[in-house]
């Protein structure tokens, strides 16, 4: 297993598919009645959140105190961050304390990158999300997912597989602002899947024909052959200028609503990283439908880090107790 997992791009087919096949099996253990592990008891995991985001900070610490690890959640509101400390006396300061892992949400893209690169701390690194670059674990929790829904026999078209080979994926919206995208982007290519971005010209980023994916501007045509639809917030903190007319126009144009719910394949689902925009990328009856896999999302993204976390941390070990 890798050092430490900064993107996407650290993890080729066989790594991918490992933390999937991982994720599996904590999953597994999380419907015992003892849902905590011996895993990792005695290691110190920190939770280091430069931005808000409850959701991301909170599922990281489930994951590892499921696993026994010991727990610091840091926060830059408060704390010597808001009077000027730098990320590297931060980041001395917790290999002081003894930081095996150390999950970090940054403001600026490439901060997870520098602290991993930097010799600052001996503790893995993992990217809980940087600036508008990417998000790795969230595209893990999302490829598994997926994979839940749309891998096996009872799938049109699909081989029973550990992949996501021959899937079609369309991600919707503010892919400028997105890390989530990118993060999506990278793996889903790597697991065999063709993605393709949807957004207004203005909400996608410059150079994006580089990316391994297709764009188009059209969403209803886009929708057909989608085997999951990824609904993108429009994320209205980023934006310092008039990326599209009005809400209204956006929403009428790439948003999610019972329309075009019904144009989707009968196998397809919707997806959504959250926090969610009611209204405006997704409506209710989208956002509630039976084909809606958000609120499963989040219970899935438990189980990824779970995963990350062992392998990074425990991977290495022949057995472990607790994981059959």
């Amino acid at each position: 297993m890798m050092r430490h997992l900064l993107s996407s791009a650290d993890l080729d087919h066989e790594r991918a598919v490992l933390v999937l096949d991982t994720a599996e099996q904590m999953a597994a253990t999380q419907l015992r009645q003892m849902k905590k592990l011996p895993t990792l008891r005695g290691r110190t995991v920190v939770n280091l959140f430069f931005e808000d985001s409850t959701r991301t900070r909170v599922s990281f610490e489930a994951a590892a105190k499921r696993l026994s690890a010991d727990v610091i959640n840091f926060s830059a509101k408060g704390s010597s961050v808001s009077k000027g400390e730098s990320l590297k006396d931060t980041a001395l300061t917790l290999q002081a304390m003894g930081a095996d892992a150390v999950v970090i949400r940054h403001g600026a893209s490439g901060a997870p990158h520098q602290l991993a690169g930097s010799g600052w701390i001996d503790g893995a690194v993992v990217n809980a999300g940087d600036g508008t670059h990417e998000h790795p674990t969230q595209a893990l929790l999302d490829a598994f997912t997926m994979r839940h829904h749309l891998v096996g026999d009872g799938v049109p078209g699909a081989a029973t597989g550990r992949d996501l080979a021959g899937r079609h994926v369309v991600i919707v919206g503010d892919v400028l602002h997105s890390r989530v995208a990118r993060s999506n982007v990278l793996l889903l290519r790597t697991l065999g899947a063709t993605v393709t971005l949807v957004a207004p010209p203005t909400l996608l980023p410059q150079r994006v024909d580089t990316w391994p994916c297709e764009t188009s501007y059209d969403l209803d045509a886009s929708l057909e052959r989608a085997d999951a639809v990824m609904m993108l917030r429009v994320q209205r903190e980023r934006m310092n200028a008039a990326y599209f007319p009005s809400a209204r126009e956006y929403s009428r144009r790439y948003g999610l609503d019972a329309r075009r719910l019904d144009r989707l394949q009968p196998h397809a689902i919707v997806m959504h990283p959250g926090p969610m925009n009611r209204g405006l990328e997704i409506s209710a009856d989208a956002a509630d439908s039976a084909r809606s896999t958000i609120v499963e999302q989040v219970a899935n993204g438990v189980s990824v880090r779970m995963a990350v976390l062992y392998l990074l941390l425990a991977g290495s070990d022949e057995r472990v107790e607790g994981v059959a």
